[in-house]
């Protein structure tokens, strides 16, 4: 079929499912942003029926079965949202479905398919890719007649896909001069984007892949889908090795322009939905906004249209994700600042520092007798960051930036035991305020050499650190909690760490 004839039919099947996809749930709103002299709107898929837009394209396949094959079953393979949309459709039409499911899918995402479809849904874990639980779908459809519910390359999954844009365009708020679509297999790019462009035929038309996960770029650069060796999954939503035959067609004629957005970049787009309009999507469902986010400049005055897909995402997530989200919205930086190995030098360090800076991570320990070299992760915009390497420059402190560097990512915070002089490790609780640190450590820095810090800001009014502290002899060592006493002014709480646990970080 020519891609003609592929954007004619998508449009029927978009009229076709207008009736059938209300019969499950209710039009999504489109949301105004106003930023950056620019205005974004944001269609909110994350508050429909699964809180993604996937059970449109399966419930409209699904109603469109013939009571034979209802009563067969249906199959699928899906590593979250589709199976979602597969389990709804399945209870409202009374037919059973099989959800092949990789071993690694998030309990979150099985217990919702399982609390959406109940007794019409068996969910089978096979794998640890979604290419396995497809083959392994596909195989159970050929062996037992079910029929196989594609999550985006099929005419009617589209055309159901493609009713969010008809949403857009009766909200009456358009036209939009570009929309931002996020691809993974293609068919909600594939249908937003011809029911877009029929309606706003000025429309630029961007696709949004994540940097490892571009399956849709690489099929268009070699002129028919191809399949990656692997695809990053942080953004699990998009994360396809092959894009569809039909959705490849499509897109390749309706879609103008082709963008990729780092993972750090996807962080800093759920923040901004947080900030902006108190929700969180799931990294799949901010890659629109991260590209939009990522062009600001060049959409002053524009109308700008982007797809929040989906929210479903596993809570542990959030911790990467946030802090993930300052260094793609390129304000977190990490510097590796060397300073004397000895009593007295972090706090002259923090009293060199502009008061404008703000301190979010410190990783430090002890690994030389001389020279120490603490990491300290900064939250500044691009002027700020420019004031604190001078304020360093004139302080005579030599600096590289290691915001990248996988042990600063992981924060393995290396020390050497052996060096440590009788040490004291304490947890420390102060308030999260500028100088508080500088205050603490101006007040025990006479009586002790600090040789292990561990802190990260956590969004709370109170800071918690891991402090190593080493002293010249075991009389200082015990008099160490009378000069904490003395300090008390400076700091919230502190906690000695037992012998028990002092022994295993010293190994």
């Amino acid at each position: 079929m020519s891609s003609e004839s592929l954007i004619r039919s998508v449009r029927q099947e978009i009229l076709f499912a207008r009736q059938r996809i209300y019969e499950v749930g209710q039009a999504t709103p489109l949301q105004a942003i106003e930023w950056n002299d620019c205005s974004i709107y944001v269609k909110r898929e994350d508050i429909s029926p699964i809180k993604a837009y996937k059970w449109r394209g399966a419930y409209n396949r699904m109603a469109q079965l013939s009571p034979e094959e209802l009563a067969r079953g249906v199959v699928t393979a899906s590593a979250g949202n589709h199976a979602q949309g597969v389990a709804l459709a399945a209870k409202k039409l009374g037919t059973r479905a099989l959800i092949y499911m990789p071993l690694a899918t998030p309990r979150m995402k099985q217990h919702a398919v399982r609390q959406l479809g109940g007794d019409n849904v068996e969910i089978r874990l096979v794998g640890d890719t979604y290419d396995a639980a497809s083959s392994a779908a596909h195989k159970c459809a050929a062996e037992e007649a079910f029929t196989y519910i594609h999550a985006y390359d099929d005419l009617a999954v589209m055309g159901g896909q493609g009713t969010l844009a008809d949403e857009i365009i009766m909200s009456g708020k358009g036209p939009f001069d570009v929309a931002f679509l996020q691809v993974g297999g293609g068919g909600m790019a594939a249908a937003t984007a011809t029911w877009l462009k029929m309606h706003y035929p000025d429309i630029r038309i961007i696709g949004v892949e994540g940097c490892d996960q571009a399956s849709m770029a690489a099929a268009i650069q070699a002129g028919h889908p191809v399949t990656l060796d692997r695809v990053d999954i942080f953004c699990d939503g998009t994360a396809v090795r092959r894009v569809g035959d039909l959705t490849y067609q499509i897109c390749a004629e309706v879609i103008d322009e082709w963008m990729t957005v780092t993972n750090d970049e996807v962080s800093a787009a759920i923040q901004f939905f947080w900030e902006q309009l108190r929700c969180i999507p799931e990294p799949s469902g901010a890659m629109g906004m991260a590209a939009a986010l990522k062009c600001l400049e060049t959409l002053k005055g524009k109308r700008v249209l982007t797809v929040l897909c989906g929210a479903n995402m596993d809570f542990e997530q959030l911790a990467t994700i946030a802090r993930r989200a300052a260094v793609g919205a390129a304000r977190r930086r990490f510097l590796r600042i060397a300073i004397p190995e000895q009593a007295g030098s972090m706090y002259r360090l923090l009293e060199a520092l502009p008061d404008s800076v703000n301190i979010v991570d410190f990783q430090y320990g002890k690994t030389d007798a001389s020279d120490a070299n603490p990491v300290i992760g900064f939250d500044v915009a691009p002027m700020e960051f420019d004031v604190l390497a001078r304020a360093l420059n004139a302080g005579g402190y030599q600096f590289s930036e290691v915001t990248s560097d996988t042990d600063v990512a992981f924060r393995l915070i290396h020390y050497e035991s052996k060096l440590l002089s009788h040490p004291y490790f304490m947890t420390l609780d102060f308030h999260e305020r500028p100088g508080a640190l500088a205050g603490f450590l101006k007040a025990v820095s006479p009586h002790a050499n600090l040789c292990y810090f561990n802190y990260v800001y956590s969004g709370e009014r109170v800071g918690r650190a891991l402090l190593g502290f080493e002293f010249a002899d075991e009389a200082d060592h015990n008099a160490f909690p009378d000069v904490l006493a003395g300090a008390h002014a400076t700091y919230r709480a502190y906690e000695p760490v037992s012998a028990e646990v002092m022994q295993r970080i010293l190994g």
